[in-house]
């Protein structure tokens, strides 16, 4: 497909498609992911859910890290299976841990990942330059990454992924560590690199995927709960947030009985943000607009889908 650029030269615009249907994964006698579908285009995703949910998962089986159980993982049509190495040099893969050689600079080793990608070693080396730069650490290329802090291994395990230019993205936890600055650095390149990207975020900061992100998906013990816009979403949960101002004496009955997204203390008021289907009736109470990070307490809390919410 070709798109006009600003200055009126036509570039092509790859469109990748990845259908996943019915995915199962199971070890032993724990299902890990239950029946998984879902289709992935170019743009941004924001893959949510808590500790075993199963996003680390859903990211080995498609870059076939991990054997599934059953289902189908296509990319424009064909498994990927049958794709093999070909798929892989259009995936990029940030893993949430990965071995280093520590005794390596931070170029040397984009130079060697580079190499396993199979780069020609000219064009190897004006991407790891590029990429150093990119993720803010140009000036530390040749220092080891064994004296490197944990936010700086992140942007450099994040650059071994966008090496060779993939057509997709898989980044588990990509700002973790990072400080607030580094981190808006990172997640607004990610935004721009997305138009011509599969990009799929499994995270934590809710805040990295809440503006940026075109889609939520949702898991939960290895199901999927939902997946649409955050807009969508979040509605669900509108007249289920509200606000509560209360006294220290009382903020343990709240703490107790629902689930506190926020607190703030103001002298020697507190403001209670709760989430609930049954606000108390014995205070003064006012609903507020719903966020992502509310909807997120909400599902994750105790439901197993949000399609009964009314």
């Amino acid at each position: 497909m070709l798109q006009q650029s600003e200055n009126g030269a036509e570039r092509k615009v790859i469109r990748m498609r990845l259908e996943m249907k019915n995915l199962v994964k199971i070890y032993g006698n724990h299902t890990a992911l239950d029946g998984v579908s879902i289709t992935l285009t170019n743009g941004i995703y924001g893959l949510l859910g808590s500790n075993g949910a199963g996003k680390s998962t859903l990211m080995n089986l498609i870059t076939d890290n991990v054997s599934r159980t059953s289902g189908e993982i296509l990319c424009d049509g064909t498994d990927i299976l049958k794709h093999g190495k070909s798929f892989r040099k259009r995936l990029g893969y940030m893993p949430q841990q990965q071995g280093f050689y520590e005794q390596l600079s931070a170029r040397a080793f984009l130079l060697y990942m580079a190499s396993l990608k199979e780069l020609p070693r000219k064009e190897a080396k004006k991407q790891t330059d590029k990429l150093l730069e990119v993720v803010n650490l140009g000036e530390v290329a040749h220092k080891k990454i064994g004296e490197f802090s944990g936010g700086m291994i992140q942007r450099v395990l994040l650059a071994q992924a966008l090496l060779g230019n993939p057509e997709m993205l898989l980044l588990d936890e990509p700002t973790a560590g990072l400080d607030p600055k580094e981190r808006i650095r990172i997640r607004n390149f990610i935004s721009e690199i997305a138009e011509n990207k599969i990009v799929l975020i499994s995270t934590h900061v809710v805040s990295d995927i809440e503006f940026i992100a075109k889609e939520i998906i949702l898991l939960k013990s290895g199901r999927l709960v939902s997946h649409d816009t955050c807009q969508n979403l979040v509605k669900q949960i509108e007249n289920k947030v509200f606000e509560i101002e209360t006294d220290k004496e009382n903020l343990k009955y709240f703490q107790d009985n629902y689930r506190v997204s926020n607190l703030c203390h103001n002298e020697d008021k507190i403001i209670v943000r709760i989430v609930t289907d049954n606000p108390p009736e014995n205070c003064k109470v006012q609903a507020v607009k719903p966020t992502l990070e509310d909807l997120y307490l909400y599902v994750f809390a105790n439901r197993t889908s949000i399609s009964d919410i009314n």
